[in-house]
């Protein structure tokens, strides 16, 4: 195993150290400059074997932007005429006091934690693989901090980034997500049962300059006294896993044992008008709705739920994407111990979600919850899953008087697709995507919803489009419906001539105040 990063730097070398990364930042290393280098949509994508692929088509011409991604991101060793292209002989050695480069006797350097970019922030954490060339979590020590993967990149595209008085991120891992909330938050709290985590954060926190991040080590809300947060993140261990062996990885047999717990937690520490959003997977049975779990872990407490649904896994596909072993007869093992532990929790399937969670509104009637699948977004979703929950509430909260006195329009170009059996007296089916989206979210619609998308044209009064409905043989009633079940999917809005006093579902709902 390839030796990990200590994760601490003297107070004296802090101005150095983030004189370094900024040195790293300068030669283009960022998100977008690096997903383009590699030629991938995603950075999610870079997988371990594809490594020497990259290495040799997309970084063969070795400039310091190629150097840096092949260090600190596929982690390569890099020769001594190609660290001096990258640093000078003082950066160098601050990256090597501070743990994050080791230079070998004959003067080959490696990096000892990788540099993930994140947007335009730089975050350090152990090694995407650390057992290359055969990497496989049976050689990772229990207190590894996790990468930037999939689910961190996930979370971090679908948290709300509006100004919030305080933020809490449990399970931090390297701070990512308390990081990234540290640029819209007043204070922040970070926590990590793993003290390597704590540390981690701690050091990518000293490196950014954030003095508004407190670290703790704890069991979830143990650290917590009391307090109560207008955000709350979470990217808990959630894997279904039949050994107990990474703590940032295994939730129990069941995957539940972490996530549970943060769930039960919110009520007693969410303020009020706050969210919370969780990244995770949770395994599915037959049957069952996922949201009567949630509800079970919430114990009554009245809180609205969106879940998206992001990809889903056949519990086979799981068990053999997380079994170990070198040699044959190694791996079936561990494929079959895995798929025996999927069955015997009666999971037939693995879904990945984000779940958001808000106080309910009385005036809104009872709690309600939401389902909905999209692809994993590749850019900022966290607006589209705010303005989801203003949505829900306007629509509940409109009586049909008011709606009545309102105008709608379409909320924006939503493209819609027809499906049908031929052969079949099945009746078509209608699909309608707001276009535009980071999220792309597929509705179905009944044949009234679609006559009223089709209708609107420009902005129309709610009764002239009730009484245009009517001669389609349409009643009131049915129309009303209708019309708040597109309101609730973002598929209309309502908007009206400027004297009218009414809600517009396009206007934001109050907002805390602006960081200073």
């Amino acid at each position: 195993m390839t030796e990990r990063a200590s994760f601490l730097v003297a107070p004296a070398d802090v101005p150095s150290l983030r004189h370094a990364v900024a040195k790293i930042a300068g030669v283009g290393y960022s998100e977008r400059a690096v997903r383009e280098r590699l030629g991938l949509e995603d950075l999610t994508e870079l997988q371990w074997h594809s490594t020497p692929v990259c290495r040799a088509e997309r970084l063969s011409s070795r400039d310091p932007l190629a150097l840096a991604i092949d260090l600190f991101l596929l982690q390569g060793t890099l020769p001594a005429e190609e660290i001096g292209q990258l640093f000078d002989a003082s950066e160098r050695d601050v990256l090597i006091r501070a743990g994050l480069l080791a230079i070998d006797e004959t003067g080959f350097a490696r990096a000892r934690a990788s540099l993930f970019p994140v947007g335009d922030r730089l975050i350090f954490s152990d090694h995407a693989w650390p057992g290359l060339p055969h990497p496989g979590y049976a050689i990772v020590p229990p207190d590894q901090v996790m990468r930037i993967g999939v689910d961190s990149r996930h979370l971090a595209r679908c948290t709300l980034r509006r100004p919030f008085r305080s933020a809490l991120d449990l399970c931090t891992g390297s701070g990512i997500h308390a990081l990234l909330a540290s640029a819209h938050a007043r204070h922040v709290l970070a926590v990590d049962i793993n003290p390597r985590a704590a540390l981690c954060t701690r050091f990518n926190a000293q490196i950014s300059g954030a003095t508004n991040l407190e670290v703790a080590v704890g069991d979830l809300f143990e650290a917590i006294r009391g307090q109560r947060f207008d955000l709350i993140t979470a990217n808990p261990p959630f894997v279904p896993s039949p050994v107990d062996a990474l703590l940032f990885r295994d939730g129990g047999r069941s995957g539940e044992d972490i996530q549970k717990r943060v769930v039960a937690g919110l009520p007693r520490h969410l303020a009020p008008g706050g969210i919370a959003q969780i990244v995770t997977e949770l395994g599915e049975r037959d049957g069952e709705p996922l949201v009567s779990r949630l509800r079970e872990w919430l114990d009554g407490a009245p809180m609205d739920i969106h879940i998206l649904r992001l990809s889903e896994h056949t519990a086979m596909k799981y068990a053999n994407g997380h079994a170990q072993g070198d040699d044959y007869q190694t791996r079936l093992n561990s494929i079959h111990e895995w798929a025996s532990n999927l069955r015997a929790q009666g999971y037939v399937r693995v879904v990945s979600l984000i779940i958001s969670l808000q106080w309910s509104d009385a005036a809104c009637g009872s709690p309600w919850d939401r389902v909905e699948e999209s692809r994993p977004p590749q850019r900022t979703a966290g607006a589209e899953i705010e303005a989801t929950f203003r949505a829900e509430r306007l629509a509940r909260a409109l009586d049909s008087q008011a709606l009545k006195q309102s105008w709608l329009c379409r909320t924006g170009n939503i493209a819609l697709l027809d499906a049908r059996v031929l052969g079949s007296d099945l009746h078509a089916r209608t699909k309608a995507t707001l276009l535009g989206q980071a999220l792309t979210i597929e509705h179905h619609l009944n044949s009234v919803e679609r006559d009223i998308l089709e209708k609107i044209d420009g902005r129309i009064p709610t009764p002239d489009l009730i009484r245009i409905l009517g001669d389609l043989g349409v009643d009131e009633p049915t129309a009303i419906a209708a019309i708040r079940s597109l309101l609730r999917r973002r598929l209309v809005r309502t908007d009206g001539p400027p004297s009218a006093d009414f809600p517009r579902s396009d206007v934001a709902e109050p907002r805390a105040p602006d960081v200073p």
